[in-house]
């Protein structure tokens, strides 16, 4: 198990060495193997709603390293299926209990996520053209699945799916400033797709790490 999360880490290195390339099919193909293998870890540990959410979003890692707005739309489509197997998950976790929202600390991230969403909505949208309706989707549902990391009863597990969840959430908003508010080739632009890939990277990893454990060395 070890050896593939070496692997996985090892392809995520690699990708995030070539984040600023054009597209290619060796570039996609590295982008996706870092988090298929993290699917494949989990399927292999029998964490078979972990590696559907993580193969969701391994498919919209490919769809997203290739150039065009179809390519992008289906991304989105693919990374939303992976947060809704997310919340699923999550959910369904004993202990998870929604009224965890309406208390202290929770309801404080609460307003948090609420007003980031809404934030998002009236910055980005504007700015997607033809991507409005699916980027309008998409908001909610990667707020869900932060709501619903917050629903999970505390741990040391716990801990990490939170942060992993807040990493999402971090390069998702990044990548949507990126995307859709800056021009190509802009420094902040460049600076943030450095920040993009490992932020994401490390939540899949946080939540694999959560739910499995963390590989001995």
């Amino acid at each position: 198990m070890t050896l593939l999360w070496l692997a996985a880490a090892a392809c995520a290195v690699a990708y995030w060495a070539q984040v600023l390339s054009p597209p290619d099919v060796l570039r996609s193909l590295v982008k996706t193997l870092s988090v298929a293998l993290l699917a494949l870890i989990a399927a292999v540990m029998w964490q078979g709603a972990l590696a559907l959410a993580l193969a969701f979003c391994a498919v919209g890692d490919a769809l997203l390293s290739r150039p065009g707005e179809r390519a992008f739309a289906l991304g989105i489509a693919a990374f939303a299926a992976g947060h809704l197997a997310y919340v699923s998950l999550f959910l369904t976790q004993p202990g998870a209990d929604l009224n965890r929202l309406l208390n202290a600390p929770q309801a404080f991230a609460v307003i948090g996520l609420l007003a980031l969403g809404a934030t998002l909505a009236l910055r980005i949208l504007p700015a997607t053209g033809a991507l409005r309706i699916p980027v309008a989707l998409y908001i909610p549902i990667i707020l869900s699945m932060s709501l619903a990391a917050l629903s999970l009863s505390p741990s040391p597990a716990t801990g990490l799916i939170l942060l992993g969840a807040a990493l999402f959430l971090l390069s998702d908003s990044l990548l949507a400033v990126e995307t859709f508010l800056l021009k190509d080739g802009m420094p902040l632009a460049r600076a943030l797709a450095r920040i993009v890939w490992p932020s994401y990277w490390a939540a899949q990893a946080l939540f694999l790490a959560g739910f499995t454990g963390i590989p001995a060395a």
